[in-house]
């Protein structure tokens, strides 16, 4: 198969007005038509250095990476080992960090939505206290590359480009993921569970990724068929999210991915930023030529698509980590069954 994963170029964005005019309509071709493209020209430059620090971290020793153990976090955040977060009930064959936007600590009050139990703190290794300065500084780069690409994207369909600024200002609800796909130890177990991550959408805007050597990810460019998405170093993997599916009635779609587990005794890592609307933000319906003749979101069973930000969230992470909602948020059990997929 072609390669249907096109290459932008961001300086073609600052171009000529020719050249600006060609990255736009480049850009809007490839949201409408795939839902996923790779960036290059971004000036970014420490991806390689943020992966090291990846392999690093899940190198610490077991003790210090389960002191952030996520089944301790009613925020859902820190580390899971194999297997704890699930996709449609399959555990995922990956370890992870989860962090969010660092926040002071709070108390839940009574009666508000449930979306409120993300707001607080990161978990943070004792073992390698250069990890939060390093994460925090790509966060705030990667949220102002996001911001950036977003009204990029709007412009490309024709729509003011501050459209969407009010629904992630003053705090977007970013989620980063430091990413461990170990290989089994046996070839005959890699036979059995092919699953890195299952499949899935992501809920929010728009999602950068970097990736390393390995590759893995697989993009659903067709029904029941999946495309490999190329390894291109210093790139970022760019796809949209749910909430942008919602804003443009369909016309942009959150296209259906997955990782498949490496072979065995490979280790992929992989860091994926997501850049979402505040938690309490609803989407509108973008004022767009094209919007306006699209054809609405497609309901799929078992995941119905929420406006409000926090509620599509909690819609994903009731369903994922399935033993910190029957820990921490038990009165979400009921939600979790209705919702599972």
């Amino acid at each position: 198969m072609t390669d249907p994963f096109p290459v932008l170029d961001l300086r073609d964005a600052a171009g000529s007005q020719e050249t600006r005019a060609t990255f736009l309509n480049q850009l809007r071709k490839a949201i409408h038509e795939i839902g996923f493209f790779q960036l290059v020209g971004h000036g970014i430059e420490d991806a390689e250095d943020m992966l090291e620090l990846a392999r690093r971290f899940f190198a610490l020793p077991e003790a210090d990476r389960l002191a952030l153990n996520i089944l301790d976090s009613p925020l859902f955040r820190g580390y899971s080992e194999l297997g704890r977060e699930h996709t449609k009930g399959i555990p995922d064959q990956r370890q992870q960090l989860d962090i969010g936007p660092e926040q002071p600590t709070r108390t839940p009050a009574p009666g508000e939505p449930a979306y409120r139990c993300l707001i607080g703190p990161n978990e943070w290794p004792e073992a390698m206290p250069e990890l939060r300065p390093a994460i925090e500084s790509w966060i705030t780069r990667l949220t102002a590359l996001s911001h950036q690409l977003l009204r990029l994207m709007l412009e490309s369909l024709d729509a003011p480009a501050d459209f969407l600024d009010d629904v992630v200002d003053p705090d977007p609800q970013i989620h980063l993921k430091l990413l461990h796909y170990p290989g089994p130890t046996r070839t005959s177990e890699h036979a059995g569970s092919g699953q890195g991550t299952g499949i899935h959408n992501d809920l929010g805007l728009l999602t950068l990724l970097v990736q390393d050597g390995h590759g893995g990810l697989q993009v659903a460019v067709e029904d029941d068929q999946f495309a490999d998405v190329p390894v291109i170093p210093g790139a970022f993997v760019v796809n949209l999210g749910e909430l942008l599916e919602v804003a443009t009635r369909g016309y942009v779609r959150a296209t259906l991915h997955r990782v498949v587990r490496p072979a065995p005794g490979v280790d992929r890592y992989s860091i994926p930023f997501f850049y979402n609307p505040r938690l309490d933000a609803t989407m509108q319906p973008l004022p767009s030529p094209y919007v306006e003749g699209a054809d609405g979101v497609i309901d799929v069973a078992g995941n119905p698509l929420f406006a409000l930000y926090g509620d599509n969230v909690m819609k994903g992470l009731i369903r994922s980590f399935p033993d910190i909602v029957a820990r921490h948020h038990p009165h979400l059990a009921a939600v979790a069954g209705s919702r599972s997929s």
